[in-house]
């Protein structure tokens, strides 16, 4: 019996070791554009672009292993859009932490979301949620990503009297931004394996040939991984005085956990259910196993230096083309730290070239605003705030908070408290009482 069989029982699961690591390939080609992505995103901060694209393969490298290993999973993992643009854009940028601190935020949001998983109050919450709160919570972080998008490559601007305008179209780098998104679609379209991998290539060998960019080399040695390596300062999030507020503490960690929740638990429900692994008999225990998996990849991310790792929903491409075993996952890890030795192409990767990446995934976010009840006003109304007030008021946590009070209070306004889970109550409080002590 070979190794791939006896680690992965494939026979049982009715695949090969050809076809996991086709699968495997093809997960990788769709979600390797987060090497590019998370490093432009992270650098905002202050942090190393450098030491955040190491962060981002071994992250992603070793959270992808776990998930093989320890679920058997065909699962893909990697540091999470929307909780990247939360750590950059809300808790550097807008509450003003330090990215050390920010990492340290994480950490504690990792710590939490394995005592919720392990206790089974995960479970608890994700069933708790309405489904019009889970939806345009997807849809508001896309709608984020979109703005942050089209501000970065330079479509939209600011301006003094609308807040916002269209930015000098006859710059290149806003049309390189627009082409790039269009080529993506274009390829996804044409059902092209990585055509978002494409679309940032393409656009970053345009600005090249334009001279926009310098060319750096294809290989190298990685960077140092040390500006980043463990540079987390929990003591100085939690001293009040030099550090995060309660208020700002408690925010961050709450919307850190209530994303990973969301966003990690609907994933890996939503991927394994397609390749049918839920059914098997073995099926719900592997489950818990791979929340355990994504838990710990969470803290082992904040160590390295990025933001919360996840199970991405790309993982479905692999599953598609016959992925069904940790096998898949494991390749896909590999790949990871391959792509450890293209640090030189990562940081010729201009701006305006991860923005249609970031524009294209926000659009496919936008698919979940139909599964919201739209003729029942006490679940649209909280929705639409939810979705719109994140991009409006750039903050995933101020969307978290309109949705979830909005919920509550027209439920129980209208008479209907009762429909409202514990969970609800407990989220629209705390979050209610991040304002009062604001």
């Amino acid at each position: 019996m070979s190794l791939p069989e006896r680690l992965f029982k494939l026979s049982k699961h009715g695949t090969s070791t050809r076809t996991e690591v086709l699968a495997g390939l093809t997960t990788f080609l769709t979600m390797s554009y987060i090497v590019f992505v998370n490093p432009a995103i992270l650098a905002t901060t202050g942090m190393d672009p450098g030491a955040v694209f190491v962060a981002t393969c071994l992250a992603a490298a070793l959270g992808s292993a776990v998930m093989a290993l320890a679920a058997n999973f065909p699962v893909g993992m990697a540091p999470g859009m929307g909780l990247n643009a939360f750590f950059a854009f809300t808790v550097v940028g807008a509450a003003g932490l330090p990215w050390e601190q920010a990492l340290a935020a994480v950490l504690l949001s990792g710590i939490v979301f394995l005592l919720l998983t392990v206790t089974g109050v995960r479970r608890w919450l994700v069933d708790g949620i309405p489904v019009s709160l889970r939806s345009a919570i997807v849809a508001g972080i896309g709608l984020f990503l979109a703005i942050i998008a089209l501000q970065k490559s330079g479509v939209v601007i600011g301006d003094a009297d609308t807040l916002v305008r269209l930015g000098p179209m006859t710059e290149p780098e806003p049309l390189l931004a627009l082409g790039g998104f269009l080529l993506i679609a274009i390829l996804e379209a044409r059902r092209v394996r990585g055509a978002i991998l494409v679309g940032i290539l393409a656009v970053t060998a345009t600005a090249w040939a334009l001279g926009l960019v310098q060319w750096n080399g294809l290989v190298s040695l990685p960077p140092s991984l040390e500006p980043t390596f463990l540079k987390l300062d929990l003591p100085g999030l939690l001293h009040w005085e030099e550090g995060a507020g309660l208020s700002v503490l408690l925010q961050v960690v709450l919307v850190f956990v209530l994303v990973e929740v969301f966003d990690a638990t609907g994933t890996l429900y939503g991927v394994t259910s397609r390749a049918g692994l839920l059914k098997l008999p073995d099926g719900q225990k592997r489950f818990g196993r791979a929340l355990l998996a994504d838990s710990t990849a969470i803290l082992a991310g904040s160590l390295l230096g990025t933001s919360s790792t996840t199970a991405y929903a790309e993982s479905a491409s692999g599953v598609q083309v016959g992925g069904r075993t940790g096998l898949t996952a494991l390749v896909v890890a590999a790949l990871f730290l391959a792509a450890l030795l293209f640090s030189p192409l990562a940081a010729m990767v201009p701006p305006y070239a991860t923005a249609p990446a970031l524009l294209f995934v926000a659009g496919l976010m936008l698919r979940e605003l139909v599964e919201i009840e739209w003729s029942e006003l006490t679940e649209a109304v909280p929705a639409a705030l939810c979705a719109l007030a994140m991009p409006f008021t750039y903050s995933i946590a101020n969307g978290l908070a309109f949705g979830f009070i909005a919920y509550a209070v027209l439920k129980a306004g209208t008479g209907r408290w009762r429909e409202v889970h514990p969970a609800v109550w407990l989220v629209a409080v705390l979050f209610a009482l991040r304002y009062a002590l604001v």
